[in-house]
């Protein structure tokens, strides 16, 4: 029944827009629409790819969150995830992909490889995290992490871009 709807709701997201759209409104405005479409492209060299997989499932759907599960063209996607351990020799690459993607660009590093090596830190063919050739927003922890993290780390994501300025 459309009558039965709880009014609280709309009330509280009125005055979310209201509280922070007075200062800014156009940066508001177009920071609201880019937390809400996230293209992003995954990198996925190890066992954080199956827990990505489980996110973008229909059991946590993360689109549910505004982000696609998958998107084709690099050109195209603002949101670069790195799942699992990054090659000294695969760097220069991740690298490129970064490159491509065009302004504003985002990137969450998730798992213990990708934020600072992991089990193989002291490898010489491992990166010690992949911010050494990018710069990274977001870490999310684990090994491999829960979808949950995964999803705490998209809303931390957006939280950050809600609350920038405009580039």
């Amino acid at each position: 029944m459309v009558g039965d709807a709880e009014p609280g709701i709309f009330v509280g997201k009125l005055k979310d827009i209201l509280q922070y759209s007075v200062k800014d409104p156009l940066k508001y405005v177009i920071n609201w629409g880019r937390i809400y479409s996230l293209w992003p492209v995954h990198l996925e060299t190890a066992c954080c790819s199956v827990e990505w997989g489980a996110v973008s499932g229909p059991r946590f759907d993360i689109e549910r969150w505004g982000m696609l599960g998958a998107f084709g063209s690099l050109r195209q996607c603002d949101v670069l995830i790195v799942l699992g351990t990054v090659n000294r020799k695969m760097a220069p690459r991740v690298r490129m992909i970064y490159d491509q993607m065009p302004e504003p660009k985002y990137v969450i590093a998730i798992g213990a490889c990708a934020c600072s090596g992991g089990l193989y830190f002291d490898s010489y063919s491992v990166l010690p995290g992949v911010d050494t050739i990018l710069p990274v927003d977001i870490y999310v922890t684990g090994c491999p992490p829960r979808p949950e993290q995964f999803i705490q780390g998209l809303v931390m994501l957006q939280n950050k871009i809600l609350s920038s300025n405009i580039r």
